[in-house]
């Protein structure tokens, strides 16, 4: 067996929910050097086309639809539409995905269902779309984004954890219902990554010093400094391919051993 092939992804429709930037968009590019076609969503023209141009820079050929996520009209539209242009999707992640740092008791019940909304439901609503199509052909790979909070607490995230929770376990449920239509569905749980969400907790004190939230991390991560991007584009690849054929409702941490290390003596 050539075990290059078992990683190559040839052929196949990868959508890539919020993949305009950030972790969504580096998925996106490691899909595609695999051979994937790409196809994401934006939810407004302007990031639609500014989206497309960074695609375009990067030499890769992706797709995007307008599409709220959230709203399962919206979705099931768009599905329809990919598979009139490209076929049905093979491959689903679904990356997109808010963060509110607010304390729980200051915290509305409306940013609550927000978070969880677009954080859980709408991964519910694009899998509940994709997935027939995926039964039909008994093939298909669904990966879903999950977090270090899916596994742990902390201040200020209540709503972001919940929902991140409930993702790894509809990842597990889905696995566990459409396993034997040869379907995977396993989540990738990201560490600490630097992308423009997290900029604010990295940013340099007025004094030269670190943030206090970045000095904290560095001191609870062995690899000693954050995630990038890239750093989770192998783990994608393989969750997309027939290498993981047999890798079915499991969360990949990739966050450089911060779960694995109860930190540094003070």
């Amino acid at each position: 067996m050539d075990i290059m092939k078992m990683f190559s992804l040839e052929g196949k429709v990868a959508l890539v929910t919020g993949a305009a930037y950030g972790i969504g968009f580096a998925i996106a590019e490691g899909l595609a050097s695999a051979g994937a076609k790409i196809v994401f969503n934006c939810r407004s023209t302007q990031h639609l086309e500014q989206a497309m141009a960074d695609y375009r820079e990067k030499g890769i050929d992706a797709t995007g639809y307008i599409c709220d996520i959230t709203k399962e009209d919206e979705v099931l539209k768009m599905v329809e539409s990919i598979r009139s242009d490209f076929g049905p999707v093979n491959i689903l992640v679904n990356n997109a995905g808010i963060i509110k740092r607010i304390p729980m008791l200051d915290m509305s019940a409306e940013d609550f269902r927000q978070v969880i909304d677009i954080d859980l439901t709408a991964a519910f609503i694009v899998s509940k779309a994709v997935l027939p199509d995926m039964v039909k052909a008994r093939s298909g790979k669904i990966i879903n984004i999950c977090s270090m909070m899916s596994e742990l607490g902390r201040e200020t995230v209540s709503a972001y954890a919940a929902a991140k929770g409930g993702l790894k376990m509809l990842t597990k449920n889905i696995a566990s219902e459409y396993g034997s239509y040869n379907i995977q569905c396993n989540g990738i749980g990201p560490g600490y990554i630097a992308t423009p969400q997290t900029a604010p907790l990295r940013e340099m004190q007025s004094d030269g010093s670190r943030h206090p939230f970045d000095s904290f991390i560095l001191a609870k991560t062995p690899a000693e400094r954050w995630g990038t991007p890239e750093d989770l584009m192998g783990a994608a690849v393989y969750l997309a391919s027939p290498a993981s054929d047999f890798v079915n409702g499991h969360i990949l941490y990739v966050d450089g051993g911060i779960l694995a290390y109860i930190g540094k003596q003070p």
